[in-house]
């Protein structure tokens, strides 16, 4: 029993030093400036370039191309926002499903409880702190929300859950800390930190709902096609965006530069079908 302790000690003593470095390389650093430095790397039209830097990229993460509409890629960025094959992501066929807007790891998600939420067990926050307004948290307040990170190897682009129209949309400028799971639990409201968009809109029924894309480390713009629009770190025009587009469900909606989080809010009677820790794909069943 004392060598399964012991053993056991080890190798949590590994875990948190490995976590350690973890947050210690992707948050102890000029956040803001390393992020538009990527930005600006990531243009760089060379496919040589390109190629070289994807090579070092699938060093470190679990990078697929094989359902990219393209096989070779003038910059690290065409890579980044890289289009899929045509019927790559089929659409889930439930009667009223509400899909998965991108491709994703799914993080907290369940009620939201009088306003309050979660990004990871034991870290609160108020989703009026993350709108930036309370009249436009409320529709959500005994809502559900559920949380879709996406990795840096992942299809960037995000597309409309449902047959819906965009009617707002509000920039919150903020920091660049990395969403991943090591900072979620390490810094309180982290998403109420960072650079976010919260899209406005109403499905074909009238019934609310909301999407936060929210940034990290190496993301430093949000492209919405709505606004034909792109929200970064150094953005300086109008924070609050009056908008009227609509989508079918699953047409595009816009693409992150690298990779983030994206946080759907429901009205109470739609529920999800998801768990955390599972892994989606844009168009698979979220919530029905």
């Amino acid at each position: 029993m004392k060598a399964i302790q012991a053993a056991a000690t080890r190798w949590r003593d590994r875990l948190l030093l490995q976590e350690d470095l973890n947050f210690l390389l992707t948050n102890r650093i000029p956040r803001i400036a390393v992020s538009r430095w990527m930005g600006r790397f990531s243009r760089i039209e060379s496919p040589l370039l390109a190629r070289l830097a994807i090579a070092v990229w699938r060093l470190f993460t679990e990078l697929d191309l094989s359902d990219a509409k393209h096989s070779r890629f003038r910059s690290l960025h065409d890579c980044f926002i890289r289009e899929l094959k045509p019927g790559a992501r089929p659409l889930a066929p439930e009667p009223g499903a509400l899909v998965s807007p991108c491709d994703a790891i799914v993080g907290a998600c369940g009620r939201v409880e009088a306003g309050r939420l979660y990004q990871a067990k034991g870290f609160p926050y108020r989703i009026e702190d993350l709108f930036g307004d309370a009249a436009r948290a409320a529709p959500y307040r005994d809502g559900s929300f559920v949380t879709l990170r996406l990795t840096s190897a992942m299809y960037h682009r995000f597309h409309a859950p449902a047959d819906l129209r965009i009617e707002h949309v509000t920039h919150i400028a903020g920091d660049t800390w990395n969403v991943n799971p090591i900072a979620l639990k390490r810094i309180e409201r982290l998403f109420c930190r960072n650079e976010r968009a919260a899209l406005h809109a109403r499905l074909a029924d009238g019934r609310p709902i909301a999407l936060v894309p929210v940034a990290a480390i190496l993301v430093s713009s949000l492209r919405l096609h709505a606004l034909d629009l792109l929200l970064h770190t150094g953005y300086a025009g109008p924070h609050e965006l009056p908008c009227d587009a609509s989508y079918a469900k699953g047409q595009e909606m816009g693409w992150f530069q690298h990779g983030s989080t994206i946080i759907v809010f429901l009205p109470p009677g739609l529920a999800l079908r998801v768990a955390s820790g599972q892994r989606l794909r844009m168009g698979q069943l979220l919530a029905s």
